[in-house]
């Protein structure tokens, strides 16, 4: 199990697809997930430290999870089939929900948890991406022009 940051949002051209880059904090494995437009822009805002008038979905989550009585301690980004990645929010008493990473990250974000991502995904489909020089926004214009949603569907498609 790795803990992991968000380097950012981007969207891949020409498809206008956003993609969630995720890194290793001790490592130097990259982990991009395509995510959807919503959740790419909860994603943004929320790193950009823009606050909406009135609470997004992810906003409204983290403030019922607080008027519950509970506490979301991690999220995990546990699987990864046919493409399809999986994640789960790790609530106090070990209580675990099924949700999509980047659901899971909008909210970890929000929240101020670590995120985590278990070693089979990231042996699956982590990254290294050459040239250690060069700052993050390059690396990741550069890793963007080097894949395809296709490089990371399983083996057997």
């Amino acid at each position: 199990m790795s803990e992991m940051r968000v380097v950012g949002v981007r969207v891949e051209l020409p498809a206008n697809q956003p993609i969630l880059l995720l890194r290793e904090t001790e490592g130097e494995r990259y982990l991009p997930i395509w995510i959807g437009s919503v959740e790419a822009t909860a994603i943004a805002l929320e790193q950009q430290g823009v606050r909406p008038v009135r609470p997004l979905t992810h906003d409204l989550l983290k403030d019922v999870i607080g008027a519950l009585g509970r506490q979301l301690e991690q999220v995990r980004i546990t699987d990864l089939q046919e493409g399809t990645y999986y994640a789960e929010l790790v609530f106090d008493g070990d209580v675990r929900v099924s949700a999509r990473p980047s659901d899971s990250v909008a909210l970890a974000l929000r929240v101020g948890v670590p995120i985590h991502a278990d070693e089979s995904v990231l042996a699956e489909a982590g990254l290294i991406i050459p040239d250690e020089q060069e700052d993050e926004v390059e690396k990741f214009r550069e890793f963007l022009d080097s894949i395809s949603p296709e490089d990371f569907r399983g083996a057997d498609t």
